[in-house]
């Protein structure tokens, strides 16, 4: 996808003059950035929806950092984490990494290594947005299909000729190739693997009517 998306970087840190160090260090990179004293704060206040990196100390005055990143995994999307912290350990470190966090970084931090930590948190977010929106972009491609052209759809993702789709569905093949050719513009794709590839992400899960197991699927396409 070749969408701009804007993202800021959250900073929660109980240490004034460590916030704004690390703001002014993440704006001579251009990121735009929010600050925050203690989780609740954040919790409070951010747009969460808005955040591709969450730059987070351990030692906070409320709860910790460790219980909210757990707090914000309940949410349906988390922020890419980066731990800063004077106050780590292996077994922090390790738990961190295991709940997904992007790094554990030790104050104090070398201001490229922070950065670069940053900077995969932004593209892993980036990555996981551009998905998310291919996937309701395919959604709602999906949608536009009218009934017979699912049909010809699934018969399609299901490895079938044309003529056995038609047989299935008692349509001539001619109309077969004309709902295909349909099937492909409204879903805006290319060739049949990529269709395939988009179904079995976003399609119903449907089979295809009165498939039998004993029509096989076609060499080429089996594969895909």
């Amino acid at each position: 996808m070749n969408r701009t998306i804007h993202l800021s970087v959250a900073i929660v840190d109980d240490d004034a003059s460590v916030r704004r160090a690390l703001e002014r260090l993440l704006k001579t990179a251009d990121h735009s950035v929010r600050t925050f004293a203690c989780a609740q704060e954040f919790l409070q206040q951010a747009d969460i929806a808005g955040i591709g990196c969450l730059l987070l100390d351990v030692q906070l005055p409320d709860i910790n950092g460790l219980e909210l990143q757990a707090e914000l995994d309940q949410l349906d999307h988390i922020p890419p984490i980066v731990f800063l912290t004077g106050h780590g350990d292996i077994p922090m470190t390790v738990r961190a990494i295991q709940a997904g966090a992007i790094d554990f970084l030790t104050k104090p931090c070398d201001a490229q290594t922070l950065l670069s930590a940053v900077a995969r948190a932004l593209e892993k977010d980036v990555e996981r947005r551009n998905r998310e929106y291919a996937l309701a972009s395919a959604r709602a491609h999906l949608a536009r299909l009218t009934q017979r052209e699912q049909d010809v759809l699934r018969g399609v993702v299901a490895g079938l000729l044309n003529k056995q789709i038609a047989a299935e569905l008692a349509i001539c093949e001619k109309t077969v190739k004309v709902h295909r050719a349909h099937v492909m513009e409204k879903m805006c794709v290319r060739s049949v693997a990529e269709l395939v590839r988009i179904y079995e992400q976003v399609g119903p899960d449907r089979p295809f009517p009165a498939i039998e197991d004993s029509i096989p699927l076609l060499p080429a396409q089996a594969n895909h």
